[in-house]
């Protein structure tokens, strides 16, 4: 049963660029299939909203945003902050309560939270790609509040036990794998398969570990950040790759097709690789991107940066492109990725770089939206 005399802390974005933190009431459970999690650990995501940030982006997709744009600028597309919400979204932690109804998880198990709850009975959610569920319940989107509190009610079926070996840590770093086991899931990423994937950040480097896991061929991964394609040739791609600035006067799309060319070249791709994982939103990458892919190739676009850019349309067609856009998660990413990290396939605990108290949630905040190159995964410890 839910204590109501127990105090719920919670980390609350009031306003843009007004957070504070607030003890709030315990939710109760909304029906016999709801469940209260003790949060244990949280991840943040990057996003560029800092003019430091390096001029290939490393912004992540819409999932990967939202706390930190939320924050600064109280909106994403048609997601308005119109009133006071908890942030916060990749989170683990302990049952403490559960409905009558509840058969999937009991009091004391560990969990991974899978922050999205769809409507279940639409049309996509029939079909199976709940992330495009309009009436998603989606932690920290408004007007939802997220998991950066003592206490979390959500669905059932929507939290997935972990070993026993797995740390929380890796439980909240469950979320990120998703989005990329979801990437490739749209990319139909088989065995024997050639990938280059632009971007080297989180997202990026955990879809190249992804598809190694699913037995790619070759992995190639591309940045303008030493430090981080130092980094994921260490953590699963067989080949980095550093962008080239480009020289004064030189038309951006010629120069992306440059880019491109050296690319094929430097790796022996041929026409060019069978995928193209777009992980920065940066819209140099996405034109190198449609002119890396081979002909009949697939190119997934998963990054978010600019909401319209100079796209090649004519190569696209020219090559009969596969085109996608990729978001969240869909059925199977979760488990896919609780297993990938509970085999060991994917180390998530290496990209931790940074770990803060829940007590220093803001100054955790702060280090996220700096943008600096060394920072790909920050966790806040959750409250006691």
């Amino acid at each position: 049963m839910t204590d109501q005399n127990d105090n719920n802390p919670s980390f609350v974005l009031r306003a843009v660029k007004d957070v504070a933190f607030e003890d709030r009431p315990v939710p109760a459970l909304r029906d016999g299939h709801d469940v209260r999690v003790h949060v244990a650990q949280t991840g943040i995501c990057g996003s560029d909203v800092s003019s430091k940030a390096p001029s290939m982006k490393c912004t992540l997709d819409k999932t990967e945003l939202a706390q930190v744009h939320y924050w600064q600028k109280g909106r994403i597309g048609d997601f308005i902050l119109n009133s006071p919400i908890v942030l916060g979204h990749e989170s683990s932690g302990t049952v403490v309560e559960i409905g009558d109804a509840v058969r999937n998880v009991k009091v004391g198990d560990r969990v991974a939270i899978e922050p999205g709850v769809p409507c279940r009975r639409c049309n996509h959610c029939r079909e199976g790609a709940y992330n495009l569920c309009p009436d998603t319940i989606f932690a920290a989107t408004p007007p939802w509040d997220g998991t950066l509190s003592k206490y979390y009610v959500v669905a059932s079926d929507y939290t997935y036990p972990i070993a026993e070996h797995m740390t929380m840590e890796e439980g909240a770093l469950v979320e990120p794998v998703a989005v990329a086991v979801q990437i490739t899931k749209v990319a139909d990423l088989r065995a024997n398969l050639t990938v280059v994937v632009f971007g080297c950040g989180p997202i990026g480097v955990l879809c190249q570990a992804v598809a190694k896991a699913y037995g790619a061929a070759k992995v190639i991964g591309i940045d303008v950040v030493q430090s981080r394609l130092d980094f994921a040739k260490s953590f699963a791609a067989d080949g980095v790759f550093m962008a080239p600035k480009p020289k004064p006067g030189v038309d951006p799309v010629e120069h992306s097709e440059k880019v491109a060319a050296l690319i094929k070249k430097e790796f022996n791709l041929g026409e060019g690789p069978d995928v193209v994982l777009e992980c920065t939103g940066a819209e140099a990458c996405i034109q190198a991107g449609v002119f890396v892919a081979k002909k009949g190739g697939t190119y997934v676009q998963a990054g978010m940066g600019k909401e319209n850019v100079v796209f090649p349309i004519t190569t696209a067609c020219i090559r009969a492109l596969h085109i996608k856009g990729s978001i969240r998660y869909t059925t199977g990413c979760y488990p896919a990725a609780v297993d990938l990290v509970a085999s060991g396939k994917i180390d998530v605990k290496r990209l931790i770089t940074n770990r803060f108290k829940f007590e220093q949630a803001e100054e955790a905040f702060e280090l996220v939206k700096a943008s600096r190159p060394d920072v790909l995964k920050v966790i806040i410890e959750g409250a006691v």
